[in-house]
């Protein structure tokens, strides 16, 4: 296989940024995604990849729950706060207010929108796992754009 082309082709997927909660024996952590994808309308499921040398990775196999804060255009200083371990503290993680979904698991207060989860298929099969999970709890603050990628100028895939 050629790797640049396969590098290349594929970085054109187009990604937006997320920021996953999970929460799992009294801790908690954010973490920004973007492998995520809708992956069904009846029952609703979204397909999230998490790294699983994070901190994300753990608790959310192990406790089968999540959020998913979606970002809007402009929130890049949201989306880079998260690629590395905040602790909580306050109400915060870092700079930015949080609130527990109904499924206890951390939603960014500034975000447009968000979904909490069940985890109904978690896959190990490469450096990330690829994990299913059924949309329990919907939030809608404000209608927005999504970020992307693309807007920050960022690579992360191939």
């Amino acid at each position: 296989m050629d790797e640049k082309a396969k590098k290349q082709a594929l970085l054109m997927i187009p990604y937006g940024l997320f920021v996953l909660g999970a929460a799992n024996a009294g801790n908690a952590t954010v973490a920004t995604v973007n492998w995520v994808t809708q992956a069904s309308f009846n029952p609703p499921l979204v397909a999230v990849g998490i790294k699983k040398d994070s901190g994300a990775h753990g608790m959310v196999k192990d406790s089968k729950k999540f959020a998913l804060s979606m970002l809007a255009s402009g929130q890049k200083a949201i989306a880079g706060a998260y690629f590395r371990h905040v602790e909580p503290k306050d109400g915060k993680f870092g700079d930015y207010a949080y609130q527990n979904g109904a499924n206890g698991t951390p939603i960014v207060s500034d975000a447009p929108a968000a979904v909490e989860c069940e985890v109904v298929g978690f896959y190990e099969l490469g450096d990330h796992s690829v994990v299913v999970g059924r949309v329990t709890d919907a939030h809608v603050k404000r209608e927005a754009d999504a970020l992307t990628m693309k807007e920050t100028g960022w690579n992360y895939g191939g």
